[in-house]
């Protein structure tokens, strides 16, 4: 017997993309409201309190007022998209690789990582957990996106400017995801954030630059790469790659969609310079590809069903 599952918000850029990766799936059923009734308050109670899973892809204050909307007693369980509960008390942060597949698959409430945050954490995340990067260090993250992960507004900017190379932004150091890296990575001091929007509708490059010897830390590229491998050993969705020699690392303008994150740990020659680097999708594993793999682990699926991952 199917599942049901409620996009709230399905209309936006990232309701589109789960829609479009459920659909076909015999294992869900999704509950759909049309135009006149998607934005009827009483409509989206009701479809919120009737499905087995909400998906929430709202702003964020609307996704607090959604999840209001629902009733303890009618047992649905919830994915936000949004970042209104990334650091909540009571939520599950939708990262079954950093807190595992057993704690997503029995949470009720599960909160989307941020896709800045996805290659961040994922790289640094497990070093600091073992030991190999401290947690008092100022980390420094510097990081491309394509426009798409702005949404409809910055979709829109960009289809109008034409002529816009590359955008760099949270000039003000205050972007909302810092709170999330500093908290998931077990940090004492909330990293500075550089990131920008290129002219490609999707994809991510996340960097974290790194000097160990300024740290004290007496690890190497090749420490930090072993364990990283370690961590992901059997990930269907993360892939540790070898430290073969590596030009360069390209972002295309016509990236493929894709729900998997390339992890990429290069040194230079002594070990002690290291740049980790996340590639991945923005719309993948950094929105709509992570909110299927925890709705599949919370369906009692495996959780790569239905992601499109590299052979």
């Amino acid at each position: 017997m199917s599942q049901t599952v409620f996009i709230d918000g399905a209309e936006g850029t990232t309701g589109l993309e789960i829609r479009d990766r459920l659909a076909g799936r015999s294992e869900f059923s999704l509950v759909v409201l049309d135009d006149a009734r998607r934005k009827d308050l009483a409509a989206r109670r009701e479809a919120l309190n009737e499905a087995d899973f909400a998906i929430l892809c709202l702003p964020d204050e609307a996704a607090r007022e959604a999840v209001a909307l629902i009733d303890t007693a009618s047992g649905t369980r919830v994915i936000d998209a949004s970042s209104a509960h990334r650091v909540a008390q009571g939520w599950t942060y939708g990262f079954p690789e950093l807190v595992g597949r057993d704690v997503v698959a029995n949470a009720t409430r599960v909160s989307n990582p941020g896709c800045y945050p996805t290659g961040f954490l994922a790289l640094v995340a497990p070093l600091v957990r073992e030991g190999l990067l401290p947690a008092d260090w100022g980390y420094t993250v510097n990081a491309v996106s394509g426009y798409s992960g702005g949404g409809k507004a910055l979709i829109e900017r960009f289809a109008k400017e034409g002529d816009i190379a590359f955008r760099s932004y949270a000039l003000d150091l205050a972007h909302k995801h810092l709170p999330e890296m500093k908290q998931h990575a077990g940090l004492a001091h909330d990293v500075i954030f550089a990131p920008a929007v290129v002219p490609a509708y999707r994809g991510m490059v996340v960097e974290v630059p790194l000097h160990l010897v300024a740290m004290g830390n007496r690890v190497t590229a090749q420490d930090l790469h072993d364990a990283l491998a370690r961590f992901y050993a059997g990930s269907a969705v993360v892939r540790v790659h070898d430290r073969a020699p590596l030009p360069e690392l390209l972002l295309r303008s016509d990236q493929q969609p894709s729900d998997g994150i390339d992890l990429h740990i290069r040194g230079n020659a002594g070990g002690y310079h290291v740049r980790l680097i996340a590639v991945l999708d923005n719309l993948g594993k950094g929105a709509s590809g992570a909110t299927v793999q925890s709705l599949n682990l919370m369906a009692g699926l495996d959780e790569a069903t239905g992601l499109q991952l590299p052979a």
